[in-house]
Parts: structure tokens; sequence; C-alpha cells
């Protein structure tokens, strides 16, 4: 079993094909509207712009799905900030998604069901019965150990972050420790787990 370069290319492009731009631009654009016009301004922006986003999906006949979800995103967080009038509070759904996910890898884990072997079954379209063999399930554990770690990680850092009111560096935060940081944990999980079955036969 080798590294295919090309198979490590197409998998990140259908994680990017997805909301990544609706993701990123609308809460460092929030950020930057918060530090120089105020909070209503903020908001106004960034669900404007999602609405915008999510036209321009709809006209380029691109999921609807994506286009929905990146408004109702926007909506939600935008609706918190403007409930509890903190600028932070917008990176509420965020720090949720962080904890859902470290959820999900431990309990996957405790129930012998790795979440990163149903990654890779939506991903690779193989059969679940060959991730659940013997000599293949513990590649993909250990994978998932390695995200419970990261997302926890994420999560302590955006915790911390919230309590203390920062915005702007949560904003910068999560953007980073979002697509550019999960894209180089998918590459590295990928590596990991080649080399890895390679050792399991």
């Amino acid at each position: 079993m080798k590294i295919n370069i090309q198979e490590i290319w197409e998998e990140l492009k259908s994680v990017l094909s997805g909301s990544t731009i609706d993701a990123l631009l609308p809460p460092i654009l929030f950020v930057i509207i918060n530090g120089m016009f105020g909070l209503d301004a903020a908001v106004i922006t960034a669900l404007g712009l999602a609405v915008v986003l999510g036209i321009l999906r709809l006209f380029r006949k691109q999921s609807w799905g994506y286009a929905l979800g990146g408004i109702l995103g926007v909506g939600v967080a935008a609706g918190l900030a403007l409930l509890t009038r903190e600028a932070a509070s917008y990176f509420i759904p965020a720090m949720i998604t962080s904890a859902v996910l470290v959820l999900a890898a431990l309990f996957s884990n405790l129930i012998g069901k790795p979440l990163a072997a149903w990654v890779s079954h939506l991903t690779r379209g193989w059969s679940l019965s060959w991730f659940w063999r013997r000599d293949v399930k513990p590649a993909y554990r250990e994978v998932t150990w390695f995200w419970a770690l990261f997302f926890a990680l994420r999560l302590g850092l955006q915790i911390t972050l919230y309590l203390q009111g920062e915005a702007s560096t949560l904003a910068w935060a999560n953007t980073l420790l979002g697509w550019p940081v999960t894209i180089f944990v998918l590459v590295a999980s990928y590596v990991y787990g080649i080399w890895r079955l390679q050792k399991l036969g």
C-alpha cells in the first residue's frame, strides 16, 4: 500500500468543495466590521455576505444545501451575538461543533466503531465490513484518537478566548485552526493510516 498524492488531492478537493468559503469569510468580516462600526453593523454585514454567497452558489447551480447551511449558520451565530450583546458569542456554534467532534471521536472509539473509519467509508465508498476487520481497525482507531486530541485542544483554546472576551483573537484562531490545520490533520491522518496498515499487514 503506497501513499497516493493524487488520492490525497482528490479527498481534499471533496472537502474544500463544500462550505469552506462560507465558513471562512463571514466571521472574519464580522470581526473587522465589529471593530470599526460596532456589533449591529457587524451582524448585518455578516448576514448580508452569507446571503450573497448563498445566492452565488444557487446561481452557479451548486448544492442548495451548502447555500442554505451557510446562511443558517451565520444567522445562528449572529443571533447569539445580538442576544448576548457580546461579539465573542458569534463563535459559540464553532465551540459546540468542536465539542460534538470530540464526543463523537471518543464515543465511536469506545464502542469499537472509529469515527475515522466512518469518514473514510463515506469518502471512499468501501464496504464498512472492511474497516471493522481486526487487521484494519487499529489504524482507524489510532487516527480517531489523534482527531479527538486535536479537537479537544481546539475546544480548550476556543473556550479560553471566549471567556476572555477576545472576539478578534478567537476569529483568527478559528480561521487558522479551521480549514488550514484541518487539512494538515487530514493529510497526516492519511499518511499515518497508510503506514499503520502496512505494519498491520
